[in-house]
C-alpha cells in the first residue's frame, strides 16, 4: 500500500505524453519525407509521360506528313485572318467584328478539301438564311414599336429554335445538321447584337461579309497549299483493303496447313480489338473500314475534279461497292481464322492429304485479290482473259479431292451402310445371298464416296465380294479403341475434328464463289470511271543515241 501511495500517477502520465509527443514528431518527419518522395516520383512520371507523348507525336507526323502540313496550313489561315484586328479606323469598324472571320476559319478548316467544302456550305447556307430571317424579324420588331420590340424578338427566337431543332432530326437532313446549328447560333447572335446597337441591317451585312472572308481564306489556303483529297484517300483505302484480305487469306491457309497453334489466344482477338497478329489484322481492317469509307464518300462527292479523277460526278460510290463485295469475302477469311483458333483441330496427317489443293486455292485466291488491287491502284481495266480461271480450276481440284477422300472428313461408322452391316450377326450370310449384296451396294449413293466406286462400272461392283467390300474400311486411319463411355467421347471428338477440316475446305470453296461478285463490282467501277485499257508488255527496243539518229527519227515523225 505504501508503494502504491508513493506512486506518482501525474508524473507517469506526463512521461507518457512526452513519449507520445516525441513519437508524433518522428511520424510527422516520416510523413513529410513520404510526401516529398511522392511529389518527386509524380514529377518524374509526368516528365516521362511528356517525353513519351512527344515521341508519339513526332512518330505520327513522320508516318503521315500530311498531318503536320495540315497544322501549318491551319496556323497560316488564322494568322492571315487575324490581320483584320489591326485594321483600325476602317469602315463599320471591321476590327471589332474580326472575330467572326476567325471563328469561321476555326470551325470550317478541315483536314481534307471535301470536308472543308461541306463545312463551308453548311456554314454559308446557315448564315445566309439566319441573316435573311434576322433582317425580316428585326424590321417586324421595328414596326411593332419600342413597347413590343422585346416580345417580338423573344418569340422569333423561340420559333426559329423550335423549327430548326425539329427539322434537323428529319433523316434526309442529317448531312446538314451542322448547318442547322450554325443557323440557330447566328440568328441568336445577330438579334442580340442588333437589339444592343439598334442597327440590325448593318450587323447582319458586316457579319456576312466577314464570314465570307474567312471562308475564302480557308478554301484558298487548303486548296493551293498541299491539298488533301478525300477521294484519293478512299482510292488508297480500297487498294489497301485488297492487299489486307490477300495477306490474311494466305496466312490462314498456310497457318492451318502448318498446324499453327496459339499457346494462349490473345485477349484482344477474343474481344475483337486491334492486335498485331497479321492473319487477324488484315481482315479486321477491311471489316472495320465501312464507317471510314462512308465518311470519305460523303466528303469526296463535294470535291471538284482533280488529278486522275477529272470526271464530273466521279463514281465514288462504286469504290464503296467494290469494298463492300470485298468485305463479303473478308467475312469468310474471318471464319477461316476461326478454324485456327478453334479448340477442336483436325489431325495433321489428315490436313496433309489435302495440302496441295488447299494451298493452291489459297495462293490463287490471294493472287486474284492482289491483281484486282493493282488494277484499282493503276486505274486499269482487266485484260481479255478470265482472271478467275486458275482459282476456279484450283477449287475444282479441291472438290474432286474431297469427293475421293470424303471418308476422312466424316465419321463413317454412323453412315447407314455401316449400320445395316452391323445388323447382320453373321457376315458370311451376305456371301450366300447375291440379292442382299446388291441391296447393300445400291442402297445409298453416298456410299459410293466411301468405297471409291465412281470410277468403276456398276457391273464390276456387282461381282465384288463382301470380303473386299469391308476391307476398304481397313485403309482408314487407325482408331484407338476405348471401353465404355470413353469410347463414345473419343469417337465424338474424332468426328468433330474431322468435320473441322471439312469446314475449312468448304469455307475456302465458298470464298472462291464470292470472288465473282468482287470481279463484277470492279468491272462496273472500271467502266463508270473510264479506266484505261491495260498496257501490254512489249519487247524492249534499243534507243539510238546521237544527233543524227535523233534527227532522222524527227524527220520521219514529221512526214
Amino acid at each position: 500500500m505504501e508503494s502504491l501511495g508513493n506512486y506518482n500517477f501525474a508524473e507517469k502520465s506526463k512521461e507518457k505524453l512526452l513519449n507520445s509527443g516525441s513519437f508524433n514528431g518522428d511520424g510527422d518527419d516520416d510523413e513529410l519525407e513520404g510526401n516529398k518522395y511522392l511529389c518527386f516520383t509524380s514529377m518524374i512520371n509526368f516528365w516521362k509521360y511528356l517525353v513519351d507523348f512527344g515521341g508519339k507525336a513526332w512518330e505520327m507526323g513522320r508516318s503521315d506528313p500530311r498531318k503536320f502540313i495540315f497544322g501549318v496550313k491551319m496556323g497560316l489561315a488564322l494568322a492571315v485572318v487575324s490581320l483584320l484586328m489591326f485594321w483600325k479606323k476602317s469602315y463599320h469598324d471591321v476590327d471589332q467584328y474580326s472575330i467572326w472571320a476567325i471563328l469561321t476559319v476555326i470551325v470550317m478548316f478541315e483536314f481534307s478539301i471535301g470536308a472543308t467544302f461541306i463545312k463551308g456550305f453548311n456554314r454559308g447556307l446557315g448564315t445566309l438564311f439566319a441573316g435573311i430571317l434576322a433582317c425580316c424579324f428585326s424590321q417586324l420588331a421595328f414596326w411593332a414599336g419600342h413597347q413590343w420590340e422585346g416580345p417580338v424578338i423573344i418569340s422569333s427566337i423561340f420559333i426559329i429554335g423550335f423549327l430548326a431543332s425539329y427539322l434537323k432530326l428529319y433523316p434526309t437532313m442529317k448531312p446538314y445538321e451542322y448547318g442547322f446549328r450554325v443557323f440557330i447560333l447566328t440568328y441568336c447572335i445577330l438579334m442580340a447584337a442588333g437589339n444592343r446597337t439598334g442597327k440590325y441591317t448593318e450587323a447582319v451585312v458586316t457579319r456576312l461579309v466577314l464570314i465570307g472572308v474567312g471562308a475564302a481564306v480557308c478554301l484558298a489556303i487548303n486548296i493551293c497549299i498541299c491539298p488533301i483529297w478525300s477521294g484519293e484517300d478512299l482510292h488508297n483505302l480500297v487498294v489497301k483493303n485488297f492487299k489486307g484480305v490477300a495477306n490474311s487469306l494466305e496466312g490462314c491457309v498456310n497457318g492451318y496447313l502448318n498446324c499453327v497453334e496459339y499457346k494462349k489466344i490473345p485477349s484482344r482477338i477474343l474481344t475483337y480489338e486491334a492486335a498485331e497478329d497479321q492473319m487477324y489484322k488484315g481482315y479486321r481492317t477491311v471489316v472495320e473500314s465501312k464507317t471510314q469509307e462512308q465518311n470519305l464518300l460523303d466528303f469526296a462527292i463535294w470535291e471538284p475534279p482533280h488529278g486522275p479523277y477529272r470526271m464530273f460526278k466521279y463514281p465514288w460510290k462504286s469504290y464503296v461497292e467494290v469494298s463492300g463485295a470485298l468485305r463479303h469475302c473478308a467475312f469468310l477469311v474471318m471464319a477461316l481464322h476461326g478454324c485456327i483458333l478453334s479448340e477442336i483441330q483436325a489431325p495433321a496427317e489428315r490436313r496433309q492429304v489435302f495440302q496441295n489443293e488447299l494451298q493452291r486455292v489459297g495462293a490463287e485466291g490471294a493472287k486474284v485479290l492482289r491483281q484486282l488491287g493493282n488494277k484499282v491502284e493503276k486505274m486499269e481495266k482487266l485484260g481479255h482473259g478470265d482472271v478467275l480461271k486458275d482459282v476456279h480450276e484450283a477449287a475444282e481440284q479441291l472438290q474432286k479431292k474431297i469427293d475421293q477422300r470424303s471418308y476422312l472428313l466424316v465419321n463413317s461408322e454412323s453412315w447407314e451402310i455401316n449400320t445395316r452391316h452391323m445388323q447382320f450377326k453373321e457376315p458370311e450370310n451376305i456371301l450366300d445371298s447375291n440379292e442382299n449384296e446388291n441391296m447393300q451396294l445400291g442402297y445409298k449413293s453416298l456410299s459410293e464416296t466411301v468405297l471409291d466406286m465412281r470410277s468403276t462400272p456398276s457391273a464390276a461392283t456387282s461381282d465384288q465380294s463382301a470380303e473386299n467390300l469391308f476391307t476398304k474400311h481397313a485403309s482408314w486411319p487407325f482408331r484407338v479403341s476405348f471401353n465404355g463411355a470413353n469410347e463414345y467421347k473419343f469417337k465424338t471428338y474424332e468426328s468433330a475434328s474431322a468435320l473441322s477440316l471439312a469446314t475449312f475446305a468448304s469455307l475456302l470453296i465458298e470464298f472462291v464463289a464470292r470472288l465473282q461478285n468482287v470481279v463484277g463490282s470492279f468491272e462496273e467501277l472500271s467502266e463508270k470511271a473510264e479506266f484505261r485499257e491495260p498496257i501490254l508488255n512489249a519487247l524492249p527496243t534499243k534507243t539510238r543515241s546521237g544527233f543524227w539518229p535523233r534527227l532522222i527519227c524527227c524527220l520521219r515523225f514529221k512526214r
